[in-house]
């Protein structure tokens, strides 16, 4: 599929004068520019953020009555339960406060709903769990800002609530003692992007600043909190940057026996957030997906070596039945597009018996990424069916479901992902008018876009200045690995790699200077070319070191002939 390539317009005066005051190569502060990060201490935050650039937590509203409700708990000793989501952000969250708040004496339980029976969210069976066990007060992490009904149920029990969440609030919110949450219209707070545990965080900084803590009281879980931001994919800007790079320096020393235990398993050479998205994040989830999210909460809060091994070993082993699973559904799904035929058309969905419906969201979005569409998988067990939805640019996938909701039993979500119920009885209509609508769509219309933050030049080719570019890191949601692109190469040689899979080429500059470059999925594309073919590419820029050498290469996002 042909994408376009946009190149962004930067204004050159002001690349020079970031340039010389800030000490940093051309290439770099391109990008900055081109991400329109142009003020002094814009870019000073951005490049060395400290302990001193968070805010002021007290500006969340709900925070004072939160934090005050909270200080009484600790000064009366109550009993209080967490309850939280089964995902990475949720469990993180958990653990956050849990530890915090049980170093203040208190004693906390938990209550994370099984995503199989329960879903997500507040729901009134938990919260006669959690009645029967005596708690008076509760605090929803990472979740609890749609549940009005629920937490009126909780206020019936003599339960009190305090609400903690990121998510998109409705226009009533819920009868909670307290409810904290960036993006609530009221609020005053600088920036409304924070994950669910970037809330947890801070809540338990206002309650340090309260109590009158030593900060490190509640810095020192900046390794969890940034394991949480950066696997929710929040934008990797502003107050989450300065999580997410502070975070990133403490998970390199974490004393998190759990966090550690896990890491040294997966053996990533650096931490960055590449290893915590590909490493971490996954093994974390599958807890959620299959069912054990608590085996994830215990490896977080354990103290005990020995267990720390035993439950990362239950962790990578979910992981591995999660990615069995994932590739079943994956070459089933595969295997119907093309007895349906249904590639051509502008929307894809599927159903399968009994597909394990934690995963089928994974699946929804390689189906997305492999053809440029829309897609919608649906699971049956019996008569009814649970399915995830993924979607490209261009086209509102959650108001494609508004406009068919009469097929649906319930959906929710946003203009690129959903999650839906249908019934069997009902799904061949959903999935007709579905697709009439894709059509009236213009989908085949929407291009793949990249945006491409420069066109280098061979004397920007410099190893000094790709390293330099790791002052970018962590990348992320709106601060993506910077796309570079390079014009009039030659294809000195092309060949295919992993039985046909993988593209490797090296490019000579018009120097005469060789480069290497990779194509991942790319196999398919070896055919275009020619050796003495001129080539423009497009990718990110990456240092390859063997035997004590050191070279660059383009890890390929793009490739065509030069015109």
């Amino acid at each position: 599929m042909n994408k376009k390539w946009v190149y962004k317009e930067v204004d050159t005066k002001k690349i020079e004068e970031i340039k010389n005051k800030f000490n940093i190569n051309e290439l770099l502060a391109t990008i900055l520019v081109g991400r329109n990060i142009i003020e002094d201490e814009k870019i000073k935050i951005f490049l060395e953020p400290t302990r001193n650039d968070f805010y002021n937590p007290f500006l969340l509203p709900g925070m004072e009555l939160a934090v005050n409700r909270i200080i009484k708990a600790i000064e009366e000793k109550e009993k209080i339960i967490i309850y939280g989501d089964y995902d990475v952000d949720g469990i993180t969250s958990i653990s956050v406060l849990k530890k915090f708040l049980e170093e203040r004496n208190l004693n906390v339980g938990v209550y994370i709903p099984n995503r199989l029976d329960e879903g997500y969210g507040l729901n009134k069976e938990a919260i006669d769990e959690i009645n029967k066990k005596g708690y008076k007060l509760m605090i929803t992490v990472d979740c609890g800002i749609s549940g009005l009904e629920e937490v009126s149920y909780a206020n019936s029990l003599k339960i009190e609530t305090i609400v903690t969440d990121h998510h998109e609030p409705l226009d009533e919110l819920p009868n909670a003692v307290a409810v904290i949450d960036p993006k609530i219209k009221t609020s005053n707070y600088p920036f409304n992007q924070l994950a669910g545990v970037g809330v947890v965080f801070k809540l338990i900084q206002a309650i340090g600043i309260k109590l009158n803590l030593d900060e490190k009281e509640y810095l020192k879980y900046l390794d969890l909190v940034c394991i949480g931001t950066i696997s929710d994919i929040v934008p990797l800007i502003d107050e989450n940057r300065v999580i997410a790079k502070l975070g990133l320096k403490l998970i390199d020393v974490t004393k998190n026996i759990g966090l550690k235990t896990l890491l040294d398993s997966i053996d990533y050479k650096k931490i960055n957030s590449m290893s915590i998205s590909f490493g971490v994040a996954p093994r974390i989830n599958a807890c959620g997906r299959m069912g054990h999210a608590d085996e994830a909460l215990k490896l977080f809060l354990t103290n005990n070596k020995q267990e720390a091994i035993n439950l990362t070993e239950k962790l990578n082993e979910y992981n591995k039945s999660r990615q069995d699973i994932e590739k079943t559904i994956f070459e089933e799904a595969l295997s119907k597009i093309n007895e349906e035929n249904i590639n051509n058309q502008n929307s894809i969905v599927l159903s399968g018996d009994n597909w394990h419906h934690g995963v089928i969201g994974i699946v929804a979005s390689k189906i997305t990424d492999m053809y440029f569409k829309p897609s919608i998988l649906i699971c049956f067990e019996g008569e009814n069916g649970k399915g995830s939805g993924r979607s490209i640019p261009g086209f509102d996938l959650h108001k494609a479901l508004c406009e068919n909701s009469k097929f649906l039993e319930k959906y929710g979500g946003h203009e690129m992902a959903v999650g839906l119920s249908v019934s069997k009885e009902k799904f061949n209509d959903f999935k007709k008018a579905f697709q009439k609508y894709a059509d009236n769509s213009n989908i085949s219309e929407i291009v793949p876009i990249i945006n491409i933050d420069k066109l280098i030049t061979e004397k920007e080719l410099k190893i000094e200045y790709v390293k330099e570019l790791e002052k970018l890191e962590p990348y992320g949601e709106a601060n993506k690995c910077p796309f570079i692109a390079y014009k009039n190469l030659k294809v000195d040689s092309i060949r295919v790699l992993t039985d046909g899979k993988h593209m490797k080429l090296t490019l000579k500059t018009e120097n005469n200077h060789i480069m290497n470059a990779i194509g991942f999925n790319m196999g398919y594309r070896a055919e275009e070319f020619l050796i003495g073919d001129k080539v423009d590419i497009v990718g990110t820029l990456e240092i390859n070191s063997f035997n004590g050498i050191e070279d660059i290469q383009f890890n390929l996002k793009d490739i065509m002939k030069s015109i």
